[in-house]
């Protein structure tokens, strides 16, 4: 009798992995085929050296699609781009794990359990990315699926009794359940990056691909800015490259043997969007995830590095508007001056009320896409130099572009050295002509030294921070240092821009800062233009020797100086 019992229990074992195992594949299936996501228990991947930092990703089955081999029809098959983004990662420094699940949303991926079996694989330092939003639109309540959430990014609910589970359930709205991931995922110290949902393969009346920014693609970025999180625009970077690349070719993107395919991408699609996130987590700059790009991943720019460098010659720099006047110069890149682009402006744009403009000249010569190497080897220190007299000041924030790896096409010839000392690096041009390029504390101190020969004074500004950058820590610290370095050796001054904006957003707190930012992490608009003049200002009045106090206008004169030490790096 025992052995009939064992069995019965033997067989019983077997026939539950097959129901799970079948409740697995049917995620691979259309939509019309019911799955209970409480019941579904697919085989996921785990880290494969709990050692090192994870890339691990959350989503549906445009992350990971079926049992994420393509239904066995090869490269035809349907791919999501968890799949091939692991290639441009070196296992030997970072794990990419991939449980995303097809057919879930952004509820069912909790409700189901599967979060709940992921977040024990998350630790401190690790990066997790969700993108959900597909299957979020489907009804809350169905005999079918029940995945749906409320639309929005509220705190509405809504109370039901799941059809499918035949359970009471409380059902929160899309936003709700992004900010409990974010939540969960900062909890394990691990750091959360919301990825908005690819696009459709569908073309509006003006025949472009369809964006997402009225509904999930656009509530994914307002939870993002609300939880000062990195946001991966995927929605937005895709739509554009479909754009560009014409219907045709698109269509080769998705099954060619499901021709009414929309949602789910073929190897080729998913290739593409995962060097599109691959740009995108290359533009948040985290340090985890920077040092584990693999050697596939050199080529591919920051997202928001893919828009061309404007040609500099073409840009008519400001010219002083009264030349008996004494001037204020401004120099540096696109957070100093961005024209109004995207909606994005520089400090550099918004700091005239502060100066009385009747006893001075404002000039900014500042340019978009600029380093402290190419403002010099572009000519355009030169144009500053030509309009410099004495008693003119100079103030000057580089860094944003000065990063990276000489050579590297993705940083398009503006990475300059790091430290201070005079070593170089031969840079060969795609022409074939060669550049010694300088270290960074070598270019700021020309342009002290050069200023300092016309009569006039110098103050080095470090870059302002980037928007989630600031709230532990600091932003920039080795480029505030080498300011600090050549300004002391040099007879400038030095100003800690990157900590006085920082101690300023501190006091403002995320929400608020998510709000002074154009883009993802980098440039402000115009509120955040006008925050940071303020902050150069109180910067200034700061130094030991404020070289603009006779030049300010009575509202410059009344912003209160920075706290922090001026005339150091602050660490």
């Amino acid at each position: 009798m025992n052995k009939i019992l064992k069995a019965l229990g033997h067989a019983a074992s077997i026939l539950a992995c097959c129901i799970a195992w079948s409740a697995s594949a049917q995620n691979a299936l259309p939509a019309a085929v019911n799955t209970d996501p409480a019941q579904a228990r697919p085989q996921l991947p785990e880290p494969a050296n709990p050692a090192l930092p994870t890339l691990l990703l959350i989503g549906d089955s445009t992350v990971r699609n079926g049992r994420d081999d393509g239904q066995g029809k090869g490269e035809e098959g349907q791919w999501g781009w968890g799949n091939p983004i692991a290639a441009y990662f070196d296992p030997a420094k970072i794990n990419v794990v991939n449980r995303a699940i097809g057919g879930l949303s952004s509820r069912t991926y909790i409700s189901g359990g599967h979060w709940e079996r992921t977040l024990p694989f998350i630790k401190a330092g690790d990066v997790v990315i969700m993108q959900f939003g597909h299957n979020d639109s489907s009804a809350i309540n169905d005999a079918s699926r029940a995945r749906g959430t409320i639309r929005g990014v509220g705190e509405e609910s809504q109370e039901i009794d799941n059809q499918l589970t035949g359970k009471q359930e409380t059902v929160r709205s899309y936003g709700w359940y992004l900010r409990r991931y974010v939540a969960e995922i900062r909890a394990k110290g691990a750091t959360p990056i919301i990825c908005s949902p690819i696009p459709r393969k569908m073309w509006d009346a003006d025949g472009k691909v369809g964006r997402g920014k009225a509904d999930y693609a656009g509530w994914a970025a307002e939870v993002a800015r609300q939880e000062g999180v990195g946001f991966i625009d995927l929605n937005d970077m895709a739509a554009r490259k479909y754009d560009e690349l014409g219907r045709e070719a698109v269509m080769k993107l998705f099954p060619l043997v499901t021709p009414d395919e929309r949602v789910h991408t073929n190897w080729a699609g998913a290739e593409l969007n995962a060097r599109l996130v691959v740009a995108g987590l290359k533009a948040l700059r985290l340090p985890v995830v920077q040092a584990a790009f693999s050697a596939k991943a050199a080529g591919i720019a920051p997202a928001e590095d893919e828009r061309p460098v404007v040609d500099g010659a073409k840009v008519r720099g400001d010219v002083p508007r009264d030349p008996a006047l004494p001037n204020v110069f401004i120099v540096g890149d696109s957070t100093v001056r961005s024209g109004g682009s995207n909606g994005m402006f520089g400090w550099g744009e918004r700091i005239a009320p502060y100066f009385d403009t009747t006893r001075v000249n404002v000039v900014n010569h500042a340019i978009g896409g600029r380093s402290s190497r190419t403002f010099l080897t572009e000519g355009r220190w030169d144009k500053v130099l030509a309009q410099m007299k004495a008693g003119d000041v100079v103030l000057i924030q580089f860094g944003h572009n000065d990063g990276g790896r000489i050579g590297d096409p993705a940083m398009k010839g503006r990475a300059s050295g790091k430290g201070t000392g005079p070593e170089t690096v031969e840079d060969v041009k795609p022409d074939g002509s060669k550049e010694q390029v300088h270290t960074f504390g070598w270019y700021m101190a020309k342009y002290v030294a050069d200023a300092k020969a016309k009569g006039a004074s110098v103050v080095l500004l470090s870059p302002v921070p980037h928007k989630d950058a600031w709230e532990q820590g600091r932003d920039f610290a080795a480029f505030a240092q080498w300011d600090a370095e050549v300004a002391a050796a040099g007879g400038a001054q030095f100003a800690d821009l990157t900590m006085v904006v920082s101690d300023g957003y501190r006091q403002l707190g995320a929400p608020a800062v998510a709000g002074l930012f154009a883009d993802a992490r980098t440039h402000t608009n115009d509120a955040g233009a006008q925050f940071n003049a303020r902050s150069v200002i109180s910067a200034s009045n700061g130094l030991p020797r404020n070289p603009v106090a006779p030049f300010l206008s009575s509202q410059g004169k009344a912003v209160p100086p920075a706290a922090a030490p001026a005339g150091q790096a602050r660490q």
